[in-house]
């Protein structure tokens, strides 16, 4: 699997599983356990470049980094946090902008 099918593919389903923890038809434990996989999925890539190769990228490494720091249960309990998170979707879905002071940057090996 290349890199850019692997972010493609991880965008939709972090954007499936932040909006069901939103709507409480998913327990955030569930988004944690998927945050986790998903690093763990990415350390079989070997990826030695750590520069993303997309804006849509950066935010996706933005949106891991921030859930692995602060778990999904913030997603409830942070306003701030819920609404991070909340740009980072739309712009994924390409109705917002840029999300500010999003720094993401792609783990390497």
């Amino acid at each position: 699997m290349i890199i850019e099918q692997f972010i493609n593919e991880k965008i939709l389903q972090t954007s499936a599983y932040i909006k069901a923890v939103l709507n409480k038809a998913l327990h955030y434990t569930e988004l944690d356990e998927f945050v986790n996989n998903t690093m763990e999925e990415w350390t079989l890539l070997n990826v030695n470049d750590e520069t993303p190769g997309s804006a849509k990228e950066r935010v996706f490494w933005h949106v891991m980094h921030e859930l692995s720091l602060h778990g999904g249960q913030a997603l409830h309990s942070n306003l701030y946090f819920r609404s991070e998170m909340t740009t980072c979707i739309d712009f994924f879905n390409g109705i917002g902008s840029y999300p500010i002071d999003c720094i993401g940057w792609r783990p390497i090996a």
